[in-house]
């Protein structure tokens, strides 16, 4: 019999991304449950959202009841919580949002979650999981050596980065306190198709293929790692379906850059695919603008208990990955043109 996973924040980034791969490559059922901020959107389910095997519920998390009902119709084997608000430039100028989201809504869904499981027996308890995705972020900045690992202590700088870590922590007290089957996952910087245009990656190959200054923060020399989404969501099946319960894995893909190195090596793959009119680089419409607040130095994650516990490592390199993420931009402009709205960049350049 196959299983049924609850999904939140499944028309999101990471999570449309993990609905698309479980439709394809596995026999789930998936119930996403998402509530359509401006990130999150149906056409970024691809064929998924029509199959017979996805059922979309448009909610929200916050919504106990509603939540309640979902798991009483669905009777799922696994939760796995994606729903955040997770830009930390709308965190700066806008809190509240991400304390009821991230922090009220995981809250509501492990209560939830621990109600329907108390209510289970035999296999079907035993086999139950709550997986809680979340960020790198948590662990704050480091210096120009060393690595986050799951026993870094957290040290968040961004009201996105305490509202995870917030969640973060309450995830484990229901596992310590109320015997609740979790498993966490922290994972580092994702790119990759459908990634809502406010991110770096998806930013810059829009501004430069429509000839507008590619805004870089401070002197383009923060540190990150980044993970091609495909590769992300393959562990993060990997962690629920074989994860030990009350385990954290990082999850990162081995490729730190800084800022100004992806932002160049965009500009080079465009260079060769899709050549500025005028015949100059676009590199030449490289800016830098004024560093936000509380800005991290850098970030790189230690992936190896996870590649030594359950055997996943990432396909991509970032060379690779990036060159089929610009290509998939260059091809889509019309799922570009269905969600983003009049997005403009944002906080940048702001103090």
């Amino acid at each position: 019999m196959s299983q049924t996973v609850l999904l939140t924040g499944g028309a999101g980034f990471i999570g449309s991304a993990l609905v698309r791969y479980l439709v394809d490559a596995t026999d789930v059922t998936v119930v996403n449950v998402d509530k359509l901020t401006y990130a999150g959107s149906l056409h970024s389910l691809g064929d998924a959202r029509d199959n017979e095997r996805h059922r979309f519920h448009q909610e929200d998390i916050v919504d106990m009841a509603t939540m309640k009902a979902l798991v009483k119709e669905y009777q799922p084997d696994c939760i796995m919580h994606l729903a955040a608000e997770s830009h930390v430039d709308r965190s700066i100028d806008g809190p509240g949002e991400f304390i009821t989201t991230n922090v009220v809504g995981t809250y509501n869904l492990l209560e939830v979650a621990r109600e329907y499981y108390q209510g289970l027996e035999g296999q079907k308890k035993d086999a139950f999981r709550f997986h809680h995705i979340s960020t790198d972020e948590v662990y704050g900045s480091l210096g120009d050596t060393g690595l986050f690992t799951e026993t870094t202590r957290y040290k968040p700088n961004s009201p996105y980065s305490a509202s995870k870590a917030s969640s973060d922590h309450l995830v484990r007290a229901w596992n310590k306190t109320y015997k609740l089957p979790v498993v966490i996952s922290n994972c580092s910087n994702n790119y990759g198709p459908y990634q809502f245009p406010e991110k770096l990656v998806p930013l810059v190959i829009q501004k430069a293929i429509h000839g507008e200054p590619l805004p870089i923060y401070g002197k383009g020399d923060n540190i990150r790692d980044w993970l091609y989404v495909d590769d992300h969501v393959k562990a993060l099946w990997k962690i629920v379906q074989e994860g030990e319960v009350g385990e954290v894995y990082n999850v990162g893909g081995h490729n730190e850059k800084t800022n100004i190195e992806v932002v160049e090596t965009i500009c080079a793959i465009l260079d060769d695919i899709k050549p500025r009119a005028d015949g100059e680089g676009y590199a030449n419409q490289i800016t830098f603008v004024a560093d936000r607040p509380g800005h991290d130095r850098r970030y790189a994650i230690d992936a190896s208990k996870i590649a030594s516990k359950l055997g996943w490592t990432p396909q991509e390199t970032f060379e690779t990955g990036i060159r089929k993420t610009i290509q998939w931009y260059l091809d889509n402009e019309e799922w570009i043109g269905k969600v983003s709205n009049d997005y403009d960049g944002g906080r940048l350049g702001k103090s």
